[in-house]
């Protein structure tokens, strides 16, 4: 972060990135921080946007072939570490919605049946029943994976 003398003038996001990095909390900076970081390493949002899109597959596969120089056409590992635990970030952002998703339904269930009876539909503790309840839908997140918004 730079000092402005009349006042900091906010960052400029790249809205590729934006659009890419969706799965990011808006607000906190982290955007912006990751697209540095990306673009400083010379991984494009195309590169983030289809290991997203695969869900890491591709990653997966060259490493666990294990032949030599598997990460080069990814950029290298250092590259690889990057794509891959963004891949892992997004799948914690889609975790998190899901449990949330989770959790409203629960506590519809609740209105009508007994926390007895979703437990045992759910397949945990009764006391489990209130602590899933209670966490709520909490967004924003996205609405739609990358791979069926086209």
């Amino acid at each position: 972060m730079s000092s402005q003398p009349r006042g900091d003038k906010p960052v400029v996001a790249d809205p590729q990135w934006q659009q890419v990095l969706t799965h990011r909390a808006a607000d906190d900076g982290s955007r912006d921080v990751a697209a540095a970081r990306f673009t400083e390493r010379g991984i494009t949002p195309e590169q983030v946007s289809a290991v997203i899109a695969d869900g890491g597959d591709a990653l997966y596969s060259a490493a666990a072939g294990g032949e030599p120089g598997w990460a080069e056409p990814f950029g290298g590992p250092l590259a690889v570490a990057l794509l891959a635990a963004e891949v892992s970030i997004f799948a914690a952002h889609l975790n998190s919605r899901a449990s949330g998703v989770r959790s409203a339904a629960v506590a519809e269930l609740l209105d009508e049946y007994s926390a007895v009876t979703v437990a045992s539909e759910l397949g945990v503790a009764r006391q489990k029943v209130y602590e899933i309840a209670r966490a709520g839908l909490r967004p924003p997140y996205i609405e739609q994976v990358p791979w069926r918004a086209s």
